[in-house]
């Protein structure tokens, strides 16, 4: 290696030491297995494989080096598989296992072990579930109902009800600290297949119960964090969340809308404690790659008067300061353990003693905690890693000799080597690929060292000098900014994400996509023009520009009218209003589909948002509609159940600043070439429980008779029940036949046979999620509607549905896009 600081660093080359790879894999293989399968089998597997290991070790024994490493391999294979097997029994026996499978209540002491949550659970039908508080515990002590107690250590999770209001405790459970010791009482019930716990306690309401503080160690680093969270309260919103994310992982600011954002643009790893963070630091103790052996050392420590001894001894210290701060969970640990790795390529500059490092890391962690071997987040860690440390210096030296400046391929390099090993497994369980991954990191790295840093430095002035650490984090602020600048500018692009098969052969089959493009890279002829011609495509399916993807796709249909949007279990329709604007009636269960939808069909202003009533799966998309769009005003029900999504929809509106009026029956309206009644609710409106069991929101559901562009005519009921519908056909007695039905509640078995008759529609369109739990739409419902002459089409089998033409050119195109339940 070069000792010239007057040159860049060349890193040492040689071939790779591959010796502790294997044992590494047969640790972390033996491990994955047996935590996942019974005990006696795993004691089979541990005894073969020692057994086969033994001959090779027996004293006197003369084995070539090859067979004393398959021996190593071996015997590593049946440590891992041991540990596994061992940690996987403490979660089957003792008492909490038994009484968790006859869920009974119980009682127990409960000493908290990681930072409680906040769990938002997906909108699944008429309410939005409340999220729930998670505490992950161990119990010590458990009584069952009959009073018998019993003495233990089992983990356990903590689900406690969180709503938000006036006697609630969400805020209380969220602030405990690790090791602070709880009486919890509440319902036993079992844990999933591959869970690392024993069993999940389903806590009674109210306030938590300590029965012990936290410890001396625990308050400490409580206090750092929360003063680092002071700091941060006067930023604007996005720094205030992100910046604690990016310095301890602490992500419970992080609003929905924000970590879409960052899924999207694959920056999710800024979100969490990862050894990039160490990295930043220690960074800057010890200065460039490869400085720390020479004379004229870089970073901070030469120019403090700090010997290199003394140096690597900081250095550790940094890295016991990073575990404490930002609590020893698994998750830290790995992230110490893989920046330490990193340390190690600083500091030496050795490529060749990387992944000995690396695999011994690997190694210690899964004997440690077998349950990582089962980690996406570990592989993911890992990955990144070797990535970084293996691959990215020598793609880096390859665009250094195509004359890409330094810091730029370094850069360019890095991204691109952690994006070709995690996006496969990314693709595992996120079913989807981000097309702008590699530019959003790219944009984003820029930021990330001096947010960091920044941060770590409010961190450590918030406990002496609150108002230092204020200026601090308002300078922090600014790099953090921008990162979710880049993260939301990125999702917001049409194409920024595609849907990809999900499992491991999707995992696979993007892997070997990933090779062959590498490949292509590295051989074909004209690399140049090939790769600018990728580029441009590339571009292209990000930047989605409406005319190319219309003759690509047909979608949207020229002069389209009416739109069913695919938002799964839930109602968003759009009716065209000229030009880029449209009237959007519900909005869908989720944010992110509706905007998807109304971002492929072109609409940038929304005159009027219509929600028929406040069911969760068709308001709680309402953020997606105000995103990036111009909205005049949103008009609901007259009905304000459920309560808390009414209240929901006003504070949207609010901080929007769009107003919110209420639909009067009778009211006619008109923008561009749509005119619409309201025909419901109205005086006849029935009131109490429907006959399905349903709330009487339904029956208050706005319902519309739309004539729009042509003289096409729709009628669109929301969810109206039986009861209602009879009720509409009473206070309407002569309703013509129309063009288009929007069939009520999602097609279900509860229709009214005399309105289908009355309006004859010529297409029903349901809006219903696939494999939805409902049956929806419902088969009968299907048949009553073809038999009066329909045309039927749901969102669920057909995708998103746009209507153009009126008379005999009426019809109806569809899209399957990504289904998002």
């Amino acid at each position: 290696m070069s000792t010239d600081p007057r040159r860049p660093v060349v890193w040492d080359e040689g071939p790779a030491d591959l010796r502790l790879v294997p044992p590494a894999l047969a640790v972390w293989g033996g491990a994955a297995l047996a935590v996942g399968v019974a005990g006696w089998w795993t004691v089979a597997g541990v005894l073969l494989c020692l057994g086969a290991a033994t001959p090779l070790l027996r004293p006197g024994a003369r084995h070539g080096p090859r067979a004393i490493a398959g021996a190593g391999v071996l015997v590593c294979a049946a440590a891992g598989a041991a540990s596994g097997a061992l940690h996987a029994a403490d979660l089957r026996r003792g008492p909490v296992p038994e009484l968790a499978r006859s869920g009974g209540r119980v009682t127990a002491e409960v000493a908290v072990t990681a930072d409680p949550r906040l769990i938002r659970s997906p909108v699944g039908g008429a309410r939005a579930a409340p999220p729930l508080v998670a505490v992950a515990g161990e119990v010590t002590r458990i009584e069952d109902r009959d009073g018998v107690a019993h003495r233990t250590r089992a983990p356990v999770l903590v689900l406690v009800p969180a709503r938000d209001g006036p006697g609630e405790s969400r805020r209380e459970w969220l602030a405990l600290l690790p090791s602070t010791g709880l009486a919890v009482t509440g319902r036993l019930a079992p844990a999933r297949p591959g869970d690392t716990i024993a069993a999940v306690l389903r806590a009674d309401g109210g306030p938590p119960r300590i029965t012990g503080p936290p410890s001396g160690l625990q308050r400490t680093a409580g206090a750092l964090r929360a003063g680092l969270r002071r700091a941060t309260d006067p930023l604007p919103t996005d720094a205030r969340a992100l910046l604690p994310g990016l310095v301890v992982g602490d992500t419970s600011r992080i609003e929905p809308d924000l970590k879409e954002a960052f899924e999207a643009t694959d920056l999710t790893h800024l979100l969490a404690v990862s050894g990039s963070n160490l990295t930043v630091v220690l960074l800057l103790l010890i200065g460039r790659p490869g400085t720390a052996q020479r004379a004229e050392r870089g970073g901070l420590a030469p120019r403090l008067g700090i010997p290199l001894r003394a140096t690597a001894c900081a250095g550790g210290g940094l890295t016991l300061a990073f575990v404490v701060v930002c609590r020893p969970d698994p998750s830290v640990l790995r992230a110490a353990a893989c920046g330490l790795v990193t340390l190690l390529a600083l500091a030496t500059g050795r490529r060749r003693s990387l992944l000995p490092a690396l695999a011994a890391a690997v190694l210690a962690l899964v004997l440690y905690d077998p349950w990582l071997a089962r980690s996406y987040g570990f592989l993911l860690s890992v990955l990144a890693t070797g990535a970084l440390l293996t691959i990215a210096p020598r793609w880096s030296d390859a665009l250094r000799r195509r004359r890409v400046p330094g810091r730029l391929a370094e850069a360019l390099a890095a991204t691109l080597a952690a994006q070709a090993l995690c996006a496969p497994v990314v693709a595992v369980f996120a079913a989807r690929v981000s097309l702008v991954g590699v530019p959003a990191n790219l944009l984003a790295e820029v930021a990330v060292a001096p947010a960091t840093v920044l941060g770590f430095a409010a961190l450590g002035l918030a406990p002496v000098w609150p108002w230092a650490a204020g200026q601090v984090a308002w300078v922090a602020s600014l790099p953090a900014g921008w990162i979710a600048r880049v993260a939301r500018t990125g999702a917001e692009l049409p194409g920024a994400r595609v849907a990809w098969p999900d499992g491991w052969w999707g995992g696979l089959l993007l892997a070997a996509l990933t090779g062959l493009l590498v490949l292509a890279a590295w051989r074909m002829p004209y690399r140049r023009w090939i790769g600018a011609g990728c580029a441009v495509l590339l571009l292209l399916a990000v930047v989605r520009p409406p005319p190319l993807v219309r003759l690509v796709t047909g979608w949207p249909p020229p002069g389209w009218v009416f739109a069913l949007c695919q938002v799964g279990q839930g109602d968003a329709t759009v009716l065209a209003a000229g030009g880029d604007s449209a009237v959007v009636v519900d909005a869908g269960p989720d944010p992110a589909p509706v905007d998807r939808c109304l971002s492929e069909l072109g609409v940038h202003r929304v005159p009027l948002v219509v929600l028929s009533h406040f069911h969760a799966d068709h308001v709680a998309g309402l953020p997606g509609v105000l995103r990036g769009r111009t909205v005049g005003a949103i008009q609901t029900t007259g009905f304000d159940e459920p309560p808390e999504q009414a209240e929901f929809v006003r504070r949207t509106a609010r901080a929007a600043g769009v107003p919110v009026v209420r639909a009067i029956a009778g009211e006619r309206r008109a923008i561009g070439p749509l005119e619409w009644r309201v025909l419901w609710p109205g005086a006849g409106a029935p009131g109490g429980i429907t006959e399905s069991g349903e709330s009487a929101a339904n029956d208050a559901s706005v319902v519309l008779f739309v004539k729009a562009a042509g003289g096409l005519s729709l009628l669109l009921l929301g969810d109206l029940e039986p009861a209602a519908q009879r009720g509409l056909a009473r206070v309407y007695p002569r309703l013509p036949p129309v063009d288009v039905l929007k069939v009520a509640h999602h097609g279900s078995s509860h229709q009214d046979p005399g309105l289908i008759r009355a309006v004859r529609p010529r297409l029903a369109l349901v809006s219903a999620g696939r494999d939805n739990p409902y049956g929806h739409p419902s088969p009968r419902t299907v048949r009553a509607l073809r038999d009066r002459g329909a045309r039927v089409l749901s969102t669920d089998r057909d995708g998103a549905i746009a209507v153009t033409g009126t008379g005999p050119g009426l019809a109806a195109h569809t899209f399957v896009g990504a289904n998002p339940l």
